[in-house]
Parts: C-alpha cells; sequence; structure tokens
C-alpha cells in the first residue's frame, strides 16, 4: 500500500466561501479531514459530499475541550501511512497562532509528505468585516499581530506590551478576551494615549457577527458590558475610528 499526504487547509475566519479555490479542492479529494471548532468546519455539508469522508474534531475549545496537540499530530500521521489523503482543516491561516508549523514538522519527521494551502488570517479580516481597515494612508503604516491568550504578567508570555504600547501602528488581538483587561490596561500604562479607539468583533464573518466600539480605557468594560465571548479579535489603533467615516 502506498503511502498517503497530508494536507493543512487554512478555512478563512468564518463562512465557507472564505475558503480559498485551492482549499476547497484539497477537501473534495480528502479521505479524512480533521477539523477545527473556527472556520467552515459547522458548515462541510453545505459544500462537500461529507458521507464519502471520514471526519474527526480535534477541536481546541478555549478554556473548554482541548484535544491534545501530539494526538491530532498521531492521527494525523496514522491515517497518512494508511494511505489516505489527510486534510487538517483550521481556521483562519494554518500559521497564524495556527500549530501548523507543529503538524508540518510532525508530519515531516514521519516521512509523510505534507503541503500547506494558506487560509484567510482572522487577525486582518474580522476588523474588516467592521468596516475597519488594519492600515490607512495617511493614518498607520505598520500593524501588529499579537496573541492574547497569555496575560502581560504570565512568565511565559512572549510578547513586549510596553514595546508595543510605543510603536505606533494598529494592533490586534487575537485570542485575547479573556486578558483584555490586563492587556488593556498595560497597554495605557505604558503610554498608549487612553482615547485611542479601539474595536471588538465577536464570531466575525459570520451571521453571529457582534461588534463593540469603545476606546483603549473602555474597551475592557465595553466588552464585559456587552458579554463578548471567544471566538472574537480586537484593534487598538486610530482605524478603529474610521469604520463611522465610510
Amino acid at each position: 500500500m502506498s503511502i498517503g499526504k497530508v494536507t493543512l487547509v487554512g478555512g478563512g475566519p468564518g463562512e465557507w466561501d472564505l475558503l480559498t479555490i485551492r482549499g476547497l479542492r484539497a477537501l473534495e479529494a480528502a479521505d479524512v479531514i480533521l477539523t477545527d471548532h473556527l472556520g467552515p468546519a459547522s458548515q462541510l455539508e453545505e459544500f462537500l459530499d461529507v458521507k464519502s469522508k471520514v471526519l474527526i474534531d480535534v477541536a481546541k475549545l478555549p478554556y473548554g475541550k482541548q484535544v491534545a496537540q501530539t494526538r491530532t499530530n498521531e492521527l494525523l500521521v496514522e491515517h497518512a501511512l494508511a494511505g489516505k489523503h489527510v486534510v487538517r482543516l483550521k481556521g483562519g491561516d494554518p500559521y497564524v497562532f495556527g500549530r501548523g508549523f507543529e503538524e508540518v514538522q510532525a508530519c515531516t519527521a514521519a516521512g509523510v509528505p505534507v503541503t500547506v494551502v494558506p487560509g484567510v488570517t482572522s487577525a486582518i479580516s474580522v476588523p474588516a468585516a467592521a468596516g475597519v481597515p488594519v492600515t490607512q494612508r495617511g493614518v498607520t503604516h505598520a500593524f501588529t499581530v499579537v496573541s492574547g491568550h497569555l496575560p502581560p504578567a504570565h512568565p511565559n508570555s512572549l510578547v513586549d506590551w510596553e514595546a508595543l504600547a510605543r510603536v505606533g501602528g494598529t494592533i490586534c488581538v487575537i485570542m485575547g478576551v479573556r486578558n483584555v483587561r490586563a492587556i488593556a490596561e498595560t497597554l495605557v500604562g505604558a503610554g498608549l494615549d487612553p482615547a485611542t479607539p479601539a474595536v471588538a468583533v465577536q464570531e466575525g464573518e459570520t451571521a453571529s457577527q457582534r461588534v463593540v466600539r469603545a476606546t483603549a480605557a473602555t474597551l475592557a468594560d465595553a466588552m464585559e458590558a456587552e458579554s463578548i465571548a471567544s471566538p472574537a479579535v480586537y484593534v487598538f489603533g486610530e482605524v478603529a475610528g474610521l469604520a463611522d467615516a465610510r
């Protein structure tokens, strides 16, 4: 029996038609699909003949159900070594806080051919869904995408939040709902103008999208008042105030 292969597919931020054509073709050709809880995982039956495929849920819900990354790696390798075409469907882009490279390394170590199909990352597309461009001529020439999974004071955090407050440009935070207060307070304490526009978008690019507009000083309170929950992206920067100027 010949060896199979693995394709990592970025599913985009929400609705299934934000998939790339290459990603769609890979899903159509797949024998086995390992899904996340983000992206188009819940909509597969709308555009795919799933009866002919094996679907495996390996989602990692924030602060909830977790399938260990090592187990996901094992499943990719096991099915590929059994001769299957395995698609690992991820939300957003596989290489933007998606642990995609870890899966590539696992496949490579096992001698399994693996390719990566990029996807539309939520860090850019979700703000855009709320009318917020992460860059704008004459306003900002830079943006930073940062994980808020760990709060600024956490010993394992690799983010220099104080430097971000001073560097200028747009700050896009993903996976940071739980830590929004600590993040905003740290940024303001390090010099970010408390009046800097801010916006949070929950479940962006889906029918359940919700948007909260605030400032750096009030974002945490606004998100709490509106019960904003994961998945959500929030943005600090002058561009967050541009949506009303369209």
